[in-house]
């Protein structure tokens, strides 16, 4: 796993401990509603994750980028896949997206590579 993966995948797990442990009701059920979200229904989690990344890209969060990232490399989708993905959010997002596409790539390339 390349070091970009690493320190991602080590902050989230830290951070998201750090929010849980505080036991704030709304905060556990936005995560537990996010969690639901991406489960398996009358769309695949692969489908989701895939929309899921493109409106992480159009809304341009880095952080939720890498995560979607993450989860469609976890449901076996493609590096040509990937591109249409990353060519969906373009048109989709404008020019703007561009900077994003290109850390994206950066993180996916770790990711296959690994």
């Amino acid at each position: 796993m390349g070091q970009l993966v690493k320190e991602f995948d080590a902050y989230r797990a830290k951070m998201n401990e750090v929010i849980l442990s505080k036991q704030n009701l709304v905060i556990n059920r936005l995560f537990n509603l996010d969690t639901n979200t991406y489960a398996e229904g009358a769309l695949s989690t692969k489908t989701k994750e895939m929309l899921g990344l493109v409106a992480s890209m159009v809304l341009r969060c880095d952080d939720c980028i890498k995560y979607h990232l993450g989860k469609c490399h976890e449901q076996g989708i493609t590096t040509a896949e990937m591109y249409e993905i990353f060519a969906v959010a373009n048109i989709v997002g404008g020019t703007i997206v561009i900077p994003h596409t290109r850390r994206a790539a950066e993180y996916w390339e770790e990711l296959v590579n690994s």
